[in-house]
């Protein structure tokens, strides 16, 4: 108790001597006579050091050194809770419909919070979201399996720092964690008797703070709705590629592997050229090599729409975006409300306009 009343006595004197000031912000080398005060206290009690000690210029230089690195000290939980809330949580509804198929072959994952699942999260990385759509065909087993494994493969791929090769190191990530994927499903039917024959497309999304990093292999879509001020208009913006035999690159490399391309589909039977699993069109040019694309969100994007290709058998893009923004735009239904009344009817209208296949749809 004395050793503290002594503190603020000394304290005292120095701010009437101007020796520090208490109204500055600037860090100050402490005097010699607060030094040689100090060391006296300290020859009391050592411990008692922690009463006295002022920061130096070094630690000041210190801390700008580590600003000016970028180098971020663990936030507490209240600062990192803080940081994470000024980014929006994206929410995700999905429909599906069986349609005439005698079983439903697609499936889809909605995660949209994946911050919490990565153990090796970059710490500059405070949002994380995944979407993604499987259309499966010659069974579900393929479609399912990439439901469950593809981004926890994702997830132990990911870059864990942020490097002058970050944008390339996700882009690898993904294409290893398709490549990963597509592997142990194959061994897993090959093991079977008789072998599974199961493929699936894929297309999905996944959210990094601001930037959207997009996968696919096949016919199925992703696409993201902007709109446009000088126009007044919305547009749906493509972020996926399709796959087919009949595209040329595509189909030079089924040739180039021996296989062909009739009516329109590899060897007479597959109707796209990239899946996961389809293992006995492997050797016949069908490859399991996803397009990885970026997008950058903006203050115009409005929602982003994957399905798969049961959808746009009846639909064209700008039919569905007029579809699905005439429900969103009626002002007396709340805003999530619209976005599931709007996914669950475009499933709806897709079937009912004749598309014999399954439908899913994740808006």
């Amino acid at each position: 108790m004395l050793l503290k009343v002594l503190h603020q006595l000394i304290r005292h004197f120095l701010v009437e001597h101007a020796l520090i000031d208490t109204n500055s912000t600037e860090r100050k080398e402490p005097s010699v006579i607060h030094k040689w005060i100090c060391s006296q206290i300290c020859q009391l009690h050592p411990k008692n050091l922690m009463l006295v000690n002022l920061p130096t210029r070094r630690n000041v230089t210190d801390n700008k050194r580590k600003a000016d690195e970028g180098i971020v000290e663990s936030p507490s939980k209240k600062q990192a809770k803080e940081q994470k809330s000024k980014w929006k949580c994206l929410k995700g509804f999905l429909a599906e419909r069986q349609g005439e198929r005698e079983e439903m072959q697609d499936a889809h994952v909605i995660i949209n919070d994946l911050t919490e699942l990565f153990i090796n999260r970059p710490s500059f990385v405070e949002r994380l979201a995944y979407y993604a759509v499987f259309d499966g065909h010659s069974g579900a087993r393929a479609a399912k399996h990439a439901a469950k494994c593809l981004h926890e493969n994702i997830k132990k791929m990911f870059p864990s720092t942020k490097k002058e090769t970050w944008e390339k190191d996700v882009k690898r990530c993904f294409i290893e964690a398709f490549k990963t994927t597509d592997e142990d499903f194959l061994k897993a039917a090959s093991a079977q008797k008789p072998a599974w024959k199961d493929g699936s497309t894929a297309v999905c999304v996944m959210a990094v703070n601001d930037t959207l990093y997009i996968a696919n292999v096949g016919d199925s879509r992703a696409m993201i709705c902007r709109y446009n001020p000088d126009e007044k208009k919305h547009h749906f913006i493509p972020l996926s590629k399709e796959h087919n035999p009949i595209q040329y690159e595509e189909r030079m490399r089924i040739q180039k592997s021996g296989g062909y391309v009739r009516d329109g589909r590899l060897m007479g039977i597959l109707e796209v050229s990239r899946s996961l699993g389809d293992g006995r069109f492997k050797h016949c040019g069908v490859v399991c090599l996803p397009d990885v694309k970026k997008c950058q969100l903006t203050d115009h994007d409005r929602y982003i729409l994957l399905s798969c290709d049961g959808l746009w058998t009846n639909f064209e893009p700008s039919t569905a975006l007029e579809f699905v923004q005439k429900i969103i735009n009626d002002g007396e239904t709340p805003s999530d409300e619209k976005f599931e009344v709007a996914c669950n009817k475009l499933a709806s209208e897709a079937v009912r306009r004749g598309s014999s296949d399954n439908v899913t749809v994740i808006l």
